[in-house]
């Protein structure tokens, strides 16, 4: 499946939230969303691939998902990758069997997030530990542009970039170190990752 997408610094989490609602966007989740990236060693992936388990925590209930995601590119001002991802029925076991094979966890992000429905497109409102809070919207070209619209947001911010363009400039700007779950050791870039770490 492919994926389209542009990010955001989001001034008013609220706001935004409440300007989405108001142009009929459906919340699908609320919770604490955390992405945990593994690294097989350079042998095992090509240039820009990743694998990523993530886990939905939120109203008692778990989902984990495993997602291949393949090397990123633009296309025309949107960030476009190859992306296939699929539930599983048990993240501990998955995690197990991932270890097993030598897959080694370079990156955990946790944060809470605001997931919308809206204008044919996925809002996705991400609120960090110590960051900026950030919006991301996938779809196609078309529902991008009607979602981003939904947020009042000015689309000159909205840029293709990754996270960690974000997270650098935040702590550019800030001269603060950015904190991507709430155990600032497992949040932080390693070294090992490029700017196109998503």
């Amino acid at each position: 499946m492919r994926e389209m997408e542009l990010k955001s610094v989001v001034d008013d989490l609220l706001l935004r939230r409440q300007r989405v609602e108001a142009m009929g966007g459906q919340l699908l989740f609320s919770g604490l969303m955390e992405d945990r990236y593994y690294d097989p060693g350079a042998s095992a992936f090509g240039p820009g691939e990743k694998l990523r388990i993530r886990t939905f925590q939120g109203l008692g209930t778990t989902r984990t998902e495993l997602t291949w995601k393949g090397h990123a590119t633009r296309e025309r001002g949107y960030k476009v990758r190859e992306e296939l991802s699929t539930f599983v029925e048990d993240g501990q076991i998955l995690t197990e069997i991932l270890a097993r094979l030598r897959f080694v966890p370079a990156q955990v992000i946790e944060r809470e997030v605001w997931i919308y429905s809206c204008a044919g497109a996925i809002v996705r409102f991400e609120q960090y530990p110590v960051m900026d809070v950030l919006v991301e919207v996938e779809g196609e070209p078309e529902a991008i542009e009607q979602a981003i619209q939904a947020t009042g947001l000015p689309r000159e911010g909205f840029t293709p970039e990754s996270k960690a363009d974000f997270f650098q400039r935040f702590e550019q700007r800030t001269g603060s170190t950015a904190q991507l779950c709430p155990s600032s050791d497992r949040g932080r870039l390693l070294p090992s990752w490029s700017l196109s770490a998503r």
